[in-house]
C-alpha cells in the first residue's frame, strides 16, 4: 500500500531541480500513506517525474522499491495496493519464458505481465485492489489505471499546462502554483450525496480517473480514455436465462469456496495482518472464513460506544469468542470521538459528510496499533441485498405509481408549502389516525421526504432523491450549478436501472457504481491510510461480485431476509443466534452532539455572517434547518453534517 504522485511537464518548463523539488513536496504530503519509504525517478528529457511514498507489505526488501523500472528499462510504474494473484501471474509468465526476476514484489511481477501481455490484457487478468502510473520510455505515454471496484484513489488534471496526478487531492494542492477552483456543480452533488461522486473532483479541471478504468496521455498531451477494461455491465445481465440455476445449499457452497479463495489471496502478507470485527454478517464471514483457514488465532478488532443503540461491541465479543480470535477491542468517549472531528478535512481532502468517518478511523487508529494490514467486510450490502432502503424504497415506489401523476405532484405540493412547525402540530394533532412511522418523532422528516419524491417518475431519480441528503441543493447555493446533474452525476443512471431485472437489484447496481466507491470505499482508505493501515475487501474480489450478480434475486433477498446466501455461509461457522439482530449502521449520535458539546462549533460554521462572506451557500435555508433541529422538531443531523463538513474542509484548505 502506498501514495503515488507524478508531474508530466510536457512543455518542458521546469528545470530539473524545480522538477525534483515539486515532486518532492507532493510525495511527503502523501507520508501517512507510506512511512516505510520513498523513492522518485525523472526522465529530463520528457519532463516527467514519478514519486512514491511506500507502505511496505509484500517483499519489504529494496527489491520491492519503486519507482521500479522492467527488466528491460522500457517501463517506469509507481504502484499502490496490492495484486493478489501475483504468484500465479508469475507462474504463467515464466511458463512463457519470462524470468530474471529481482524480487518477489507484486510490483515487479505487474511490470512484467504489463510487458508480455499489454496494459489492458494484464489487466483483465489481476486480482488485486490497485491505482498506478506506467512511462512507457519507448513510446512517450503515460497510463493511469484504477482497480475494478474503486478501492484505491487517483486523481489526475491539468495546472498551467502540467500535468499532475496522485493518490490525494493534498499531493496536487502542494505543486507550487496549484490553483484549485471550485467546482459548483461538485458541491451540489456533494450536498445530495455526502461526497463528491465520480468522475469529478471538489476542483474544477481536476478528475478522478473511474474505477475499472485506464487512460493513456500522449505527448502531445491528448488524454485517450478513460477506457473500461471491466464493467457493470458483464455482472448485472438482465436476462433470467442467464442466472445460475441450482439449489440453496449448491450456491452455498459455491460462494463458500469462491469467499475462502479470495480471503485465502488477501491473507497473503510480509506483515502482522487482522481484521476489523462488527458482530455484523459481512465483517463475521470474512472472519470466520479467516480463522477456518489459519493455524493460529487471527487478530480482530472492534470499538464500543457507551450509547447502547450505537454499540455493537458486545456482538463482536462474541463472534470473536465463538471463532477463537484474538480479539482487541476499545470502548470510545463521546470526548475521544470528537476530537477526531478537526482532523476530518486533512485526512478526507475534499468535502466528505458520511459522519462514519469518525468511528471507521478509530478503529482503523486501534488495529494500526497491532497490525499493519486489515481485512473488512464491505461491499456485502451492495452484492447481496444488504440495506432495508432496497425493500422499503420499493414498496414507496410502487404504491406511488399506483396514483396519477397530476395527484401525487398536487399532494406533495401540499405537504411542502407546510412550515415545519405547523406540520409538526398537525402531526401530532391526527395522533392515532397516522400510521406509527409518522407518529414518531421523526415524523415530520419522513412527511417531507415523501413528499420529495412524491412527483419523480423513473426508478433512478426516485432513488436518487430518496437517499439524498438535501434534495433539492440548488436552494442553496448561491449560484446554480453549470450543468445539468443526472444520478450521482452520472449519465447511465437511467441505463443501470433498465438491465436490472428487478427494482431491488436496480438500486442495488445503482449503489455498486455510486456509493461503494465514492462512500463507503473512499472513506475506508482515507481513514486507515491516515493511520497507515492497509486496508482489504475480500468480499470484492471481483469473481465474487460476478458470481453474486448472476444469483437470482430470492438467493439474496427473500421477504424480509436480506443477504440470505451469505447468512447461510456464515451459519456453517457461527450460530446464527450470534447474528440475528436488527441491523446496525456504523455510526455517532451527531444528532445529539449537534444540540450539546457541538453546538458551538457548529453555529460558528453556520452563522449567517459566515455563510454570506464564504459567498457559496444561501444562509436562510441552512440556519432554519438549523434551528429547526435544535428545537428538536426535525433531525437534520446528516444534511446539517455535510455542510459542516463543507465549511470544515473549505477553513482548512484556504488557509494553506
Amino acid at each position: 500500500m502506498c501514495g503515488i504522485a507524478g508531474i508530466w511537464d510536457q512543455r518542458r518548463a521546469l528545470p530539473a531541480d524545480a522538477l525534483e523539488a515539486a515532486l518532492r513536496r507532493m510525495t511527503d504530503s502523501l507520508q501517512h500513506r507510506g512511512p516505510d519509504d520513498s523513492g522518485a525517478w525523472i526522465d529530463r528529457r520528457a519532463g516527467l517525474a514519478l514519486g512514491q511514498r511506500r507502505l511496505s507489505i509484500i517483499d519489504v526488501s529494496e527489491a520491492g522499491h519503486q519507482p521500479m523500472a522492467s527488466a528491460d528499462g522500457r517501463n517506469w510504474i509507481v504502484f499502490n495496493g496490492e495484486i493478489y494473484n501475483y504468484p500465479e501471474l508469475r507462474s504463467a509468465l515464466e511458463a512463457e519464458g519470462v524470468g530474471g526476476w529481482r524480487g518477489h514484489s507484486d510490483t515487479e511481477v505487474l511490470l512484467a505481465a504489463i510487458g508480455r501481455w499489454g496494459v489492458r490484457a494484464a489487466l483483465e487478468r489481476v486480482v488485486g485492489m490497485f491505482a498506478f502510473a506506467l512511462w512507457d520510455m519507448e513510446q512517450c505515454t503515460l497510463t493511469l489505471a484504477r482497480d475494478r471496484l474503486g478501492e484505491k484513489p487517483l486523481y489526475y488534471g491539468w495546472s498551467d499546462g502540467v500535468l499532475l496526478f496522485a493518490s490525494e487531492l493534498k499531493a496536487l494542492r502542494a505543486f507550487p502554483g496549484f490553483r484549485g477552483a471550485l467546482d459548483h456543480a461538485s458541491i451540489s452533488n456533494y450536498l445530495r450525496f455526502a461526497c463528491v461522486p465520480s468522475p469529478r473532483s471538489i476542483y474544477e479541471g481536476v478528475l478522478k480517473l473511474p474505477p475499472a478504468h485506464f487512460a493513456i496521455v500522449s505527448d502531445t498531451g491528448r488524454i485517450y480514455g478513460p477506457l473500461s477494461y471491466w464493467s457493470w455491465q458483464r455482472v448485472t445481465s438482465p436476462s433470467p436465462s442467464s442466472r445460475l440455476d441450482a439449489p440453496q445449499s449448491a450456491l452455498a457452497d459455491q460462494l463458500d469456496a469462491l469467499l475462502r479463495r479470495s480471503i485465502a489471496g488477501q491473507m497473503l502478507s510480509d506483515v502482522p495482518l487482522g481484521a476489523f470485527l462488527s458482530g455484523g454478517v459481512d465483517s463475521s464471514t470474512v472472519v470466520a472464513l479467516m480463522q477456518a483457514q489459519s493455524t493460529r488465532p487471527i487478530r480482530t478488532f472492534s470499538i464500543g460506544f457507551a450509547e447502547p443503540e450505537y454499540d455493537e461491541s458486545p456482538h463482536a465479543r462474541a463472534v470473536a469468542q465463538h471463532l477463537g480470535t484474538d480479539h482487541t477491542e476499545l470502548v470510545v468517549t463521546p470526548g475521544e470521538a470528537m476530537d477526531v472531528i478537526p482532523r476530518l478535512p486533512a485526512m478526507y481532502d475534499e468535502p466528505f459528510g458520511d459522519s462514519s468517518q469518525i468511528p471507521t478511523f478509530l478503529v482503523s487508529r486501534l488495529a494500526r496499533q497491532h497490525v499493519t494490514v486489515a481485512l473488512s467486510g464491505d461491499g456485502g450490502d451492495e452484492l447481496f441485498g444488504g440495506y432495508n432502503r432496497y425493500g422499503q424504497a420499493l414498496r414507496i415506489w410502487r404504491s406511488l405509481a399506483r396514483l396519477p401523476a397530476p395527484l401525487r405532484r398536487a399532494a406533495a405540493r401540499v405537504v411542502l408549502a407546510q412550515n415545519p412547525a405547523r406540520l409538526h402540530r398537525l402531526l401530532q394533532a391526527a395522533g392515532s389516525l397516522l400510521p406509527p412511522s409518522l407518529r414518531a418523532a421523526q415524523g415530520v422528516d419522513k412527511l417531507y421526504k415523501l413528499a420529495d419524491v412524491m412527483p419523480i417518475d423513473g426508478l433512478a431519480g426516485f432513488y436518487e432523491r430518496l437517499v439524498a441528503m438535501w434534495p433539492r441543493p440548488a436552494e442553496l447555493l448561491l449560484a446554480s450549478p453549470p450543468d445539468a446533474l443526472t444520478s450521482w452525476g452520472r449519465p447511465d443512471a437511467a441505463s443501470i436501472c433498465g438491465r436490472a431485472p428487478s427494482g431491488e437489484e436496480a438500486m442495488m447496481a445503482l449503489d455498486l457504481v455510486t456509493y461503494l466507491p465514492d462512500d463507503i470505499l473512499a472513506k475506508v482508505d482515507r481513514a486507515a491510510m491516515a493511520t497507515s493501515l492497509e486496508t482489504r475487501v475480500p468480499l470484492l474480489d471481483h469473481r465474487v461480485v460476478e458470481f453474486a450478480w448472476q444469483l437470482p434475486l430470492s438467493a439474496r433477498i427473500e421477504g424480509t431476509t436480506t443477504k440470505r446466501i451469505l447468512r447461510d455461509v456464515l451459519y456453517r461457522y457461527v450460530p446464527p443466534a450470534l447474528i440475528e439482530r436488527p441491523k446496525q449502521g456504523f455510526g455517532l449520535p451527531i444528532d445529539a452532539w449537534l444540540r450539546g458539546p457541538l453546538r458551538d462549533w457548529a453555529e460558528a460554521l453556520l452563522s449567517p455572517q459566515r455563510l454570506a462572506r464564504d459567498g457559496i451557500f444561501r444562509a436562510a435555508p441552512i440556519v432554519s434547518a438549523w434551528n429547526e433541529h435544535l428545537a428538536g422538531r426535525r433531525n437534520l443531523q446528516y444534511p446539517l453534517w455535510t455542510v459542516l463538513m463543507f465549511q470544515a474542509w473549505k477553513d482548512a484548505w484556504s488557509a494553506t
